[in-house]
């Protein structure tokens, strides 16, 4: 897989379709490893399902990418994603590591980025509570 590959992947407007489950095929393991910061999964069905839940629980998702490094059989991805939820858009910026079989699929996705900050930061009361303890323990 090289970075036209990944960025085409990696892109998907708001009003634009997901990946299909062929293209999500091509690229993936059957065995496939995913995590973020809210789930693991083991196998390409349990992945599949998780975008499917993804896509469900949002009014629209965007994808971009940024910068892409590749490496022998690891790559890198730097992101935005954007989800708008009952009329409200939460923007992630995060990073993803790539690992590939010898045939160039991948084999384990590991998403990186903060789910809390962005997800809370904008719920009355309960964004200041979030952006207190992010001063307190991380600033």
């Amino acid at each position: 897989m090289d970075s036209t590959s990944l960025k085409a992947l990696f892109t998907k407007p708001y009003g634009a379709p997901a990946p299909t489950e062929a293209q999500w095929r091509a690229a993936y393991t059957d065995d496939v490893h995913f995590q973020d910061p809210t789930q693991e999964t083991h196998g390409l069905a349990a992945y599949l399902a998780a975008q499917e839940g993804l896509l469900r629980r949002c009014d629209d998702v965007y994808v971009t990418p940024g910068a892409i490094a590749i490496d022998g059989s690891t790559a890198f991805v730097e992101w935005e994603m954007g989800l708008k939820i009952k009329g409200i858009e939460f923007i992630y910026p995060g990073t993803t590591r790539l690992l590939f079989n010898a045939e160039g699929r991948i084999v384990d996705h590991r998403d990186y980025f903060d789910f809390v900050g962005p997800t809370f930061a904008p719920v009355p009361v309960l964004g200041g509570f979030v952006r207190w303890l992010y001063r307190r323990f991380v600033g």
